[in-house]
């Protein structure tokens, strides 16, 4: 039989550890995706160039506006 957890605040520190990985999950896949756009551009991937386009907005997006959405998103504070 699992034992329920003691500490108070276990709830709120699981969903706080899942949003901080969620969060950083979008930042790494936005740096994944540029880099998929680099490899476009200096031809090391048979793609077009427009694939390369599409790669860096959208890597930069989940880079750089993503993160804050969700942390607006998931913030206790009242500035939303």
């Amino acid at each position: 039989m699992d034992k329920p957890d003691s500490r108070p605040n276990a709830e709120a520190e699981s969903r706080a550890k899942r949003h901080f990985m969620a969060i950083n999950a979008a930042r790494i896949s936005g740096v994944v995706m540029v880099l998929l756009a680099i490899a476009v551009f200096n031809d090391a991937l048979p793609l077009p160039h427009w694939v390369g386009y599409v790669a860096m907005v959208a890597g930069m997006f989940a880079t750089f506006v993503a993160p804050v959405m969700l942390s607006r998103k998931w913030s206790t504070n009242a500035r939303r």
